[in-house]
């Protein structure tokens, strides 16, 4: 995904030696899939520093085209919005890119909403991309 899509502004792919430290660094909060090998994984972590977000998250989802529109990944989410929930967070937040209609339509049928929108801030082989920004209540508190 990194590589070969404008799904993420990242450029910079992950060894199996950092996925596998992210996962120990967070291992109350990932997730994966599988289906004859990994077919998906969920995370999610601080959305921004300090006290005033302490009830915030932000999400990322990855799967894999075979998984697409089969359940996984509402599956996969299931799981994060019920872990983030118990560890006493409120609000979930995905920052997905312009790019990614199909990920603009998982969230908004998983009950997201579309809070913001900036325009052409990320960049990736050479094209300016939106951010869409969209947030899911949790709790009530």
């Amino acid at each position: 995904m990194i590589a070969d899509t404008l799904f993420t502004f990242t450029t910079d792919v992950k060894t199996a030696a950092e996925v596998a430290d992210l996962i120990a660094a967070r291992a109350d909060q990932f997730w994966v899939a599988e289906a004859d090998g990994i077919v998906g994984f969920v995370t999610f972590g601080p959305f921004r520093s300090g006290p005033g977000y302490r009830d915030v998250v932000e999400h990322s989802i990855v799967l894999d085209r075979s998984v697409q529109g089969t359940g996984v990944g509402r599956a996969l989410m299931q799981t994060a919005f019920d872990a983030a929930a118990a560890q006493g967070r409120r609000i979930m937040v995905a920052a997905i890119s312009g790019a990614n209609p199909g990920a603009i339509g998982f969230h908004t049928a998983l009950g997201f909403g579309q809070v913001g929108r900036m325009p052409r801030i990320g960049q990736k082989n050479g094209q300016q991309l939106d951010l869409i920004l969209m947030q899911k209540m949790l709790s009530p508190r």
